[in-house]
């Protein structure tokens, strides 16, 4: 049993998206329009985050642009970020 309040997923969504394009804080989420608070949006990024959630869409979504010949991989760029290793991390 669930307790509380269970936010669908889409509700989420719309809130992560809306922070993720505004630039606005999790804090500043008008909650009023979305529904979920900003703990719960953050807490559901963070738990699909680690279930790669991402990762499985942005695979889907290239494999159907594939398929339907609707890729310019002449237009691919590879992106990466650097982070110091802390205390000397192998």
């Amino acid at each position: 049993m669930v307790t509380g309040r269970c936010w669908r997923y889409r509700e989420v969504l719309a809130a992560i998206v809306f922070v993720a394009t505004s630039g606005c804080t999790w804090q500043q989420l008008p909650v009023a329009s979305f529904g979920p608070s900003e703990a719960t949006a953050h807490r559901r990024i963070s738990e699909w985050t680690k279930a790669r959630v991402w990762a499985k869409i942005h695979r889907l979504v290239i494999d159907e642009l594939g398929s339907r010949g609707e890729l310019d991989w002449s237009r691919c760029a590879i992106d990466s970020v650097n982070m110091r290793a802390l205390k000397r991390g192998t």
